[in-house]
C-alpha cells in the first residue's frame, strides 16, 4: 500500500514548515519557499491562535506565493477552516499556490481528512495558478471554476462522485494539469464513467495536456471510455495509475484511437500479465511513449478488502 506523507516540493518551491516559537530573523525568504503551516500534538504545543498571529507578523504576506495547510485547519475527523486564509486576501496579493489537508498517515487517514466547499476560495484568489488537496468528504467545487488556475489536484481515499462531477464539469479554461485520486466507495467515492462525461468530451477545459484519473477501483472501466474520448487527443500524458487498471483495461486502449502522440502513459500499480506489458512496450514505446509499467501487483483472493475480486487500490483508508 502507498504511503501518503508530508509534501516536501509545491508549486516549484521547498516546502518549509513556519516554525514555533520562530525567531523572525531566521526564517527564510518570503517568496523562496511554499510556507507550511501545521501545528498541533505531531509537530508543537504552541496554540494555533498564537502561531497563526506569529506567521502573520514575522512574514512579508505579500511576497508569499504557496501556502501549505495542515492541523488544525484540516484534521482527521472532517473537519476544514478557511476563515483565516480568507480574511488574509487582501495581504495575499502574490499568492500562486494553496495546498489543503497536508496531513500524513500517522496524523490522519485519508479517507477521514475533510475537505469543503471551495468557492469563496476561488473567488477570493483570481490570481491563483495551483490547488491541490488531500481528503473528500464536504468537498464541493464551483462550476463557474476558475479563469486562471493551471494545475489541480486531488488525493483522496473516496472522491465523493459529486465532487468528481462538479469538477469534470467545471469551466477551466487556463487548467493544463488535472490529477483525481478517485477512490473506494467504502471510503466516500463511487465516482462512474456517467459522472465523468464533460471530462471525456473535453468540455470547459480546452488548455488540458495532462489527466490523472488514478487510484480507482474502475481503472478498466475508465480506459475502455477515454479508448474513444475526444480529451485525450489533445494530451500529452495521461495516468491509469494507483488502481485496479488490468489486461482489459490495456486492451481497450490498444484497441482504440492512437495513443503514440503521448509522451509518457503512467499505469504504474497494476494488474496486468506479463504478455500485456510487453504489448504496451511493444506498441507505444517505439513511437517514443514512455509507459510506466513499474509496481506489479498480484492479485489478492481477500474478499474482505479486494475492491474488485482479487484487486485493490493503492490509497484507501
Amino acid at each position: 500500500m502507498h504511503h501518503v506523507e508530508h509534501v516536501e516540493q509545491f508549486h516549484g518551491l521547498p516546502v518549509f514548515t513556519f516554525p514555533p516559537y520562530a525567531d523572525p530573523a531566521d526564517l527564510p525568504d518570503a517568496g523562496a519557499v511554499a510556507w507550511r503551516l501545521h501545528c498541533g500534538p505531531y509537530s508543537t504545543d504552541e496554540d494555533s491562535g498564537s502561531y497563526w498571529t506569529r506567521f502573520t507578523e514575522s512574514v512579508d504576506l505579500g511576497r508569499i506565493r504557496a501556502l501549505v495547510f495542515g492541523s488544525p485547519w484540516f484534521d482527521g475527523d472532517g473537519g476544514s477552516d478557511l476563515s483565516e486564509l480568507l480574511a488574509l486576501r487582501p495581504r495575499l496579493g502574490g499568492l500562486e499556490a494553496v495546498f489543503l489537508g497536508d496531513l500524513e498517515d500517522e496524523e490522519a487517514m485519508i479517507s477521514t481528512i475533510g475537505l469543503t466547499d471551495l468557492t469563496d476560495l476561488l473567488d477570493a484568489f483570481p490570481a491563483l495558478r495551483e490547488l491541490a488537496m488531500r481528503g473528500g468528504e464536504g468537498l464541493e467545487f464551483p462550476l463557474t471554476g476558475h479563469k486562471g488556475l493551471r494545475v489541480l489536484r486531488v488525493e483522496s481515499g473516496g472522491l465523493p462522485p459529486a465532487a468528481a462531477a462538479q469538477i469534470a464539469a467545471a469551466e477551466l479554461p487556463s487548467l493544463e494539469r488535472l490529477d483525481l485520486w478517485l477512490g473506494d466507495e467504502d471510503y466516500g467515492g463511487g465516482t462512474t464513467v456517467e459522472d465523468l462525461a464533460p471530462l471525456f468530451a473535453g468540455v470547459g477545459k480546452p488548455a488540458l495536456r495532462h489527466l490523472g484519473l488514478q487510484n480507482s477501483a474502475i481503472q478498466d472501466e475508465l480506459a475502455a471510455e477515454l479508448a474513444s474520448a475526444p480529451v485525450v487527443g489533445r494530451l500529452r500524458s495521461l495516468s491509469l495509475s494507483m488502481g485496479t487498471f488490468g489486461d482489459e483495461g490495456a486492451e481497450a486502449l490498444l484497441g482504440g484511437q492512437p495513443l503514440t502522440h503521448l509522451r509518457e502513459l503512467d499505469l504504474s500499480h497494476h494488474f496486468l500479465s506479463r504478455e500485456m506489458m510487453l504489448r504496451l512496450w511493444t506498441g507505444l514505446e517505439p513511437h517514443g511513449v514512455r509507459v510506466n509499467l513499474t509496481d506489479r501487483q498480484e492479485e489478492d483472493d481477500d474478499p474482505d478488502w479486494a475492491e474488485e475480486p482479487g484487486r485493490y487500490i493503492a490509497v484507501a483508508e
